[in-house]
C-alpha cells in the first residue's frame, strides 16, 4: 500500500530529492520567475552556491547570462498561454566554464485546490552536439564543394575530348580528299570513320546521368538511334532494333560495349546490303545472367561471303573487336548464312533465347 505524503515539510523533502536526482541542470520558479529550488546538477554544472541562486530573479543569475530578449518574451508572454515551451537555445560565455550552448525547457504547473504557479525549467548542455555539428556540416559544404570542382573538371575533360575528337576527324577527312592514291584515301576515310565512332560513344555516354554506372538497354538504344541518324541514307532505309534486358553496367564498360556496337553496326550498314532490301534490319541485342552476358549484332542482309569488306577494312574492324572482347574477358563468334550475318560476344557460358534478325 502506498502511504500518502502527510507534512507539507516531508513533502518539500521529497520533491527537493526528486530535483536533485535529475542529472542535467533544473531550475523550479515561482510565477514572478523567482529561483524556489535548484537542482545539485545546476550548481556543479554553473558552479555557484545555493545563496547566490535561490530567492533570485532569473535574469539576475550569475553576471546576468539568462537575461535575455527572447527568454524574457518566452516565459513572460508564451508561458501564460501555454503550458510548456521546449528547445529554446541560448549560448553564452559563463563565468567559470567558458561558451556553452543550453537548451532550455519549461513546464508550468498548475494547483487544483490553489492559484499559484509554479516554473519548472530544465537546462541541457548541447555545445558539443552543435560543434559536432558545425564540423559535419563544415565537412559535407566541404565535399560538396570537392565534388562541384570534380564535376566542372570533368566537363571540361569531355569538352576537350569531344573537340579533340571533331579536330581529329576534320584532318583525317580533309586528307582524305586531297590525296590522290585510292587506297590511301579508303585508308583516311576508315580512320575518320573510327574517330567518329568514338565521339559517338563519348557523347551518349555524357548524355546519360551517372558517372559509374549507367542503364545498359537505354545506352544501346540512344546509341543505335545515334548512328541510325548519322549514316543511315534515304536510298537505302535500315532499321536498327535493340533488345536488351535491363541492368546497369560500369561505365569503363560501357565504353567498350559501345565501340563494339558502333563497329559492328557501321560494318553492317557498309556491307550488309549492297542493294536495296524492302525490309533490311540489323538487331541488336544484350542478354544478362548474372555475371554472363551476350552482345549480338545480326542483320538480314546478304551474309559475309558477298558482302564482305576488303581485306584491309576487315581487318581494322575485327582487329578493334577483338581487342576490346578480350578487354571484357568475352569471346567472339560469327554465323554466316544468305540470309544474313550474326556476330555474338559473350562473357562465359550463355544460350541466347532472344530472336535474331531474319
Amino acid at each position: 500500500m502506498i502511504h500518502p505524503v502527510r507534512h507539507l515539510e516531508d513533502a518539500n523533502i521529497l520533491a527537493q530529492a526528486i530535483v536533485n536526482t535529475i542529472p542535467e541542470p533544473f531550475l523550479v520558479l515561482d510565477a514572478r520567475f523567482r529561483v524556489m529550488t535548484a537542482s545539485r546538477s545546476f550548481y556543479e554544472t554553473f558552479k555557484v552556491a545555493p545563496e547566490q541562486t535561490e530567492g533570485r530573479m532569473l535574469y539576475s543569475l550569475g553576471d546576468g547570462q539568462w537575461d535575455i530578449p527572447a527568454l524574457h518574451m518566452l516565459l513572460e508572454t508564451i508561458i501564460p498561454d501555454k503550458v510548456a515551451m521546449d528547445g529554446f537555445e541560448a549560448e553564452h560565455d559563463f563565468p567559470t566554464i567558458g561558451r556553452r550552448t543550453m537548451l532550455l525547457n519549461a513546464r508550468k504547473v498548475i494547483y487544483e485546490d490553489s492559484d499559484a504557479v509554479t516554473i519548472l525549467l530544465a537546462f541541457q548542455d548541447v555545445t558539443e552536439r552543435r560543434a559536432i555539428e558545425q564540423e559535419k556540416e563544415a565537412i559535407q559544404l566541404q565535399s560538396d564543394d570537392l565534388i562541384r570542382q570534380k564535376q566542372v573538371l570533368l566537363e571540361e575533360m569531355r569538352h576537350r575530348v569531344a573537340n579533340s575528337l571533331q579536330i581529329i576527324a576534320s584532318i583525317l577527312l580533309l586528307k582524305a580528299r586531297a590525296v590522290s592514291s585510292e587506297e590511301t584515301r579508303r585508308h583516311l576515310q576508315d580512320a575518320h570513320q573510327r574517330v567518329m565512332s568514338v565521339a559517338a560513344v563519348q557523347q551518349h555516354l555524357h548524355a546519360i546521368e551517372g558517372v559509374d554506372e549507367i542503364e545498359v538497354g537505354s545506352y544501346l538504344r540512344k546509341l543505335c538511334a545515334g548512328l541510325s541518324e548519322s549514316m543511315i541514307g534515304k536510298d537505302q532505309p535500315v532499321s536498327i532494333n535493340v533488345l536488351s534486358h535491363k541492368g546497369m553496367i560500369p561505365s569503363a564498360k560501357a565504353v567498350s560495349l559501345g565501340l563494339i556496337v558502333t563497329e559492328l553496326v557501321i560494318n553492317a550498314l557498309k556491307y550488309a546490303f549492297p542493294n536495296q532490301k524492302a525490309d533490311a534490319l540489323i538487331l541488336v541485342t544484350y542478354e544478362i545472367d548474372e555475371s554472363d552476358w551476350k552482345l549480338t549484332v545480326s542483320d538480314n542482309g546478304v551474309g559475309k561471303e558477298m558482302g564482305s569488306a576488303p581485306a584491309s577494312d576487315a581487318g581494322l574492324g575485327t582487329t578493334i573487336v577483338k581487342a576490346l572482347s578480350k578487354q571484357l574477358g568475352a569471346r567472339i563468334d560469327l554465323v554466316s548464312s544468305r540470309t544474313g550475318l550474326t556476330i555474338s560476344v559473350t562473357r562465359a557460358t550463355f544460350t541466347s533465347r532472344m530472336p535474331q534478325a531474319t
